[in-house]
């Protein structure tokens, strides 16, 4: 598979045990309700059987296979990041905290001569 190649779903048996495994997670949490008379443990351990079935179910399938393998190389690509040092994340978090009070003061004086000429000066309404 080429990277950036996206694929899907496609065959009647990827399809069919990506079905499976949703019914192995849905059988669980019904056995759940179904059996609500049954001790709190027992119900737990359907819940807990149905889960398992599901994500064992799911990671035998082509689909879980390039799943796995999809969420190492994200792993691996994310291990690539290089985070900013702690004086260099200091001093971009100053940069915006100082271009936000800015563009606060600018928007606030703005506002007010827009008002002022708008209310004051046009309609002569004095606030």
């Amino acid at each position: 598979m080429a990277q950036g190649e996206i694929t899907t779903v496609t065959g009647p048996k990827d399809k069919a045990l990506v079905a499976l495994a949703l019914l192995f997670g849905l059988g669980g949490a019904v056995a759940y309700q179904v059996f609500s008379s049954e001790d709190f443990f027992i119900r737990l351990a359907l819940v807990l059987g149905g889960v398992v079935a599901a994500a064992v179910t799911f990671f035998v399938s082509p689909v879980g296979r390039r799943f796995v393998s999809f969420s190492k190389a994200s792993v691996e690509e994310a291990k690539l990041v290089v985070w900013p040092e702690r004086k260099e994340a200091i001093q971009m978090t100053v940069v915006v905290f100082v271009f936000v009070l800015v563009m606060s003061i600018f928007l606030l004086a703005t506002d007010s001569i827009l008002e002022w000429v708008f209310y004051d000066l046009i309609l002569g309404w004095v606030s």
